[in-house]
């Protein structure tokens, strides 16, 4: 009964879900008993009803080709279905669409239903089971790929410039920032980079940084392959002394580079105009046009030498023959230099105006101080070379030499008063008016002062009085005096400090060798090491007061040397005179005397006469040895057996032998 009962229940229960079936298929109802006979137990009891293989393999070929397998991260292309204010709606077909907001849309404001998209799948389903895109990423690594593929392959890519940056420009490419710079947008240099902001333009990838994703763009680099063409077109038909037309490209201190075509030449400063000038936009500006001719190129023809001022007349060539040797002309001061300043006197003819030619005066000065550059000025031709195109002007010979009646403002002992002009190592420049300059040496400033240098004496500006000593006409040389307008001190000091005096001071200073003591303001003493020493056997020292004897005075060479140390020595040499005086009187009185040599020559011959010779010459050792006696008297020769005595002549006495 129970297996009965549970065959009921499942028929029932199959008999339900056959009806459902029928209903929804409109199947005819089928007989239970063989309904029965053909249901698969095995597949109720694991709930599955067993399908067809052929349906399911159709049924995995529409998932296959129909449905998307929605990974994270992943890009895949979907389709607009609904559009809002805010939203787009994205089918990509999935368990669900997906929604992005239309602010990454707004590079492309033209979107519409039914467009393709590429999407990244940011999370397949999040809490609310939503499926979450991006556009914006998917369009960031999608342009990525064509980034890297497009500098690969070497490849043309367009691009928006979006704004101006410091060096360059800003540039959209596939919705990539890139950096364009300056230098890139052109073959040329730009200077108005404002005119490209919101243009489409063709670049070229010429760098990529992966590691912070920076990308570098060229415009420059895609003209260059045709400029390149077109510079070996034009350089294989150079020549020199070739007329072309050209644009100026860019202006620097030195020169002008002119685009030729493609080919860039340099037109230096001073090709530019017969004239100087200072800075070459006085004579050009960007982007004329003009003709210059070809002066030079190198071998491979890649630095080209143009000139401007070449393709007009010279203007020496076109200076005018009256003009000669003596004229008066007028210029403007072009330049100036240490030696001299240039004067143009015509356009592009200049002459020289030599520092000596400025002024009468033989004390050399800066050009400086006689012109300045743009100074209109009136100047005498004093040599003209046309074929070396040379002249040398003079300004001085507009005016009366000074130096004509010399003799007889100047002559030799008159006194004047002069200014200090400038210094030397060895004397002053003293004008004494324009032209007419003097030199006081150095020695002739003071008669007491020792000046190593005039700028202890007197300062530029100052005014002198001054003796004319010396007067050079051929030489225009005067030499002048200061310190002959005031009488020489040491006419007075060669008495009052004579050699011998003795005067009262204190030691100034001890130097290396003795030291200088300060007699007055004019006189200064040099005190000798070893006559620094005192009676005591002491030196004097700084700030120490003493007596002096003078020992040496020079007015000529300024010069005067004391001692202490004489002035106790020369007590002592007194006491010491005194001795030898009194030394000598004594030596006199025990001098021996004629009579005491008679009577030693008698003693002494009656020894000899005896026949004592060892007596004789053992009397007259005695004799001479004897401190009494003068040792000079008597010669003794001993010959053989005799011994000759001879007494000295009466001349000899008194002297030593």
């Amino acid at each position: 009964m129970a297996e009965e009962k549970t065959t009921a229940e499942v028929v029932e229960t199959a008999e339900v879900q056959q009806e459902t079936k029928e209903v929804k298929t409109e199947t005819p109802a089928q007989d239970p008993k063989e309904f029965l006979e053909n249901f698969d137990w095995d597949k109720y009891e694991q709930g599955i009803e067993k399908v067809d293989d052929s349906k399911l393999k159709e049924f995995e070929t529409l998932v296959a080709k129909n449905f998307v397998d929605t990974a994270d991260e992943e890009v895949v292309t979907g389709t607009v279905v609904y559009l809002t204010d805010r939203e787009a709606i994205i089918d990509i077909n999935a368990k669900s669409e997906g929604v992005i907001s239309l602010n990454e849309f707004r590079y492309n404001p033209d979107l519409k239903v039914g467009d393709k998209v590429e999407v990244l799948i940011d999370i397949r389903e999040d809490k609310s089971g939503q499926l979450v895109l991006s556009h914006r990423k998917a369009r960031t690594i999608m342009a990525w790929d064509r980034v890297n593929a497009a500098h690969d392959k070497e490849e043309v890519v367009s691009g928006f410039v979006k704004c101006r940056t410091k060096g360059g420009m800003i540039v959209d490419v596939f919705g990539i920032e890139a950096f364009l710079p300056g230098s890139q947008i052109d073959v040329k240099p730009i200077r108005d980079y404002d005119q490209y902001v919101n243009k489409t333009m063709e670049f070229k990838v010429v760098k990529i940084n992966h590691e912070f994703k920076n990308v570098v763009v060229s415009h420059k680099a895609l003209i260059e392959a045709d400029i390149e063409e077109q510079k070996k077109e034009i350089i294989s038909q150079l020549e020199k002394g070739q007329v072309l037309e050209g644009v100026v490209k860019n202006i620097t201190s030195y020169g002008v580079f002119i685009d030729l075509g493609g080919v860039d030449g340099l037109v230096h400063i001073t090709d530019l105009s017969w004239s100087r000038i200072n800075h070459p936009n006085e004579v050009v500006e960007l982007d004329q046009k003009l003709n210059v001719v070809i002066l030079d190129f190198d071998e491979n023809k890649s630095r080209i030498q143009l000139g401007l001022k070449q393709l007009e007349k010279h203007p020496w060539d076109a200076l005018s023959d009256e003009i000669k040797i003596g004229d008066k002309v007028k210029g403007r001061v072009v330049v100036i230099a240490d030696y001299g300043a240039f004067i143009e006197v015509v356009e592009g003819v200049e002459g020289l105006i030599h520092v000596s030619e400025m002024s009468w005066s033989t004390h050399l000065r800066s050009a400086q101080d006689f012109v300045k550059v743009g100074d209109e000025v009136e100047a005498v031709v004093l040599t003209l070379d046309r074929e070396d195109r040379k002249m040398s002007l003079g300004i001085k010979q507009l005016t009366p030499d000074p130096w004509t009646d010399i003799t007889t403002k100047y002559p030799v002992g008159s006194r004047h008063k002069g200014i200090v002009r400038n210094f030397t190592n060895f004397g002053v420049f003293v004008e004494l008016e324009e032209g007419i300059d003097g030199l006081i040496y150095i020695s002739d400033l003071s008669w007491t002062k020792k000046i190593k240098h005039p700028s202890e004496f007197t300062a530029v500006g100052e005014t002198l009085e001054v003796e004319v000593l010396e007067l050079d006409v051929e030489g225009r040389k005067l030499s002048l005096g200061h310190k002959q307008t005031t009488d020489n001190p040491w006419d007075k000091y060669e008495n009052e400090f004579a050699v011998d005096t003795i005067h009262k001071a204190a030691i100034t200073e001890i130097v290396d060798k003795g030291a200088t003591i300060d007699f007055n303001d004019d006189i200064t003493a040099f005190v000798p090491q070893r006559h620094l020493e005192k009676e005591d056997g002491k030196k004097l020292g700084k700030g120490e007061e003493a007596e002096f004897k003078i020992i040496e005075f020079n007015k000529d060479f300024k010069r005067v040397v004391a001692s202490h140390t004489a002035i106790f020595r020369e007590e002592e040499r007194r006491n010491v005179k005194a001795a030898v005086k009194r030394q000598a009187a004594s030596a006199d009185e025990a001098k021996p005397t004629l009579g005491d040599a008679n009577e030693a020559l008698q003693a002494l011959k009656d020894k000899m006469e005896a026949g004592s010779k060892k007596e004789a010459v053992g009397f007259l050792s005695s004799y001479l040895k004897s401190p009494d006696k003068h040792q000079g008297f008597f010669y003794c020769i001993i010959r053989k057996s005799k011994v000759f005595l001879s007494p000295l002549a009466p001349a000899c006495i008194g002297k030593n032998f």
